[in-house]
């Protein structure tokens, strides 16, 4: 059943910028190498089962687009030189955040952060393979098994 609404990001503005693009096997090598200039943001709201990437902070997209000078603020005040935005399959909602967020990163003139989003998302993440998926907290194979058969 198709719905009248339009869709909830249909309330802001489109993104301006494309973000760039972090392969997963980068993100894996900055896990291995112990690197702490990121921070992690994973945008799922209802579909957040399964588990997610380690240390990820869950900021569902339908509510980020006004949070984003809150979150600008607390990370340019931190070590953090690049947000890395996922959601499902970073084809939508992890693009939209990344490029919204690179958008305010030009408005504020800040060459300090870099906004990217995560190659394929949580799911190519866990697609990648087990030294991928030990890198996620509650991952549960269980849930992911299931989305592969639909």
């Amino acid at each position: 059943m198709a719905s009248d609404q339009p869709p909830w990001h249909a309330a802001y503005p489109a993104p301006r910028r494309v973000a760039t693009t972090l392969p997963s096997q980068e993100l894996l090598q900055w896990f291995r190498d112990g690197k702490r200039d990121y921070v992690l943001v994973d945008l799922r709201r209802t579909d957040f089962e399964g588990g997610t990437i380690r240390g990820s902070l869950n900021l569902p997209a339908q509510s980020l687009y006004p949070s984003i000078p809150t979150i600008y603020s607390l990370l340019s005040q931190s070590n953090v030189k690049y947000v890395v935005w996922y959601c499902g399959s970073s084809r939508g909602r992890g693009v939209r955040a990344a490029g919204w967020f690179a958008d305010y990163l030009e408005e504020q003139q800040d060459t300090t952060l870099q906004s990217l989003v995560l190659e394929g998302g949580v799911k190519g993440w866990v697609a990648a393979g087990p030294e991928y998926t030990e890198l996620m907290s509650e991952y549960d194979e269980s849930v992911w098994k299931e989305l592969k058969s639909e």
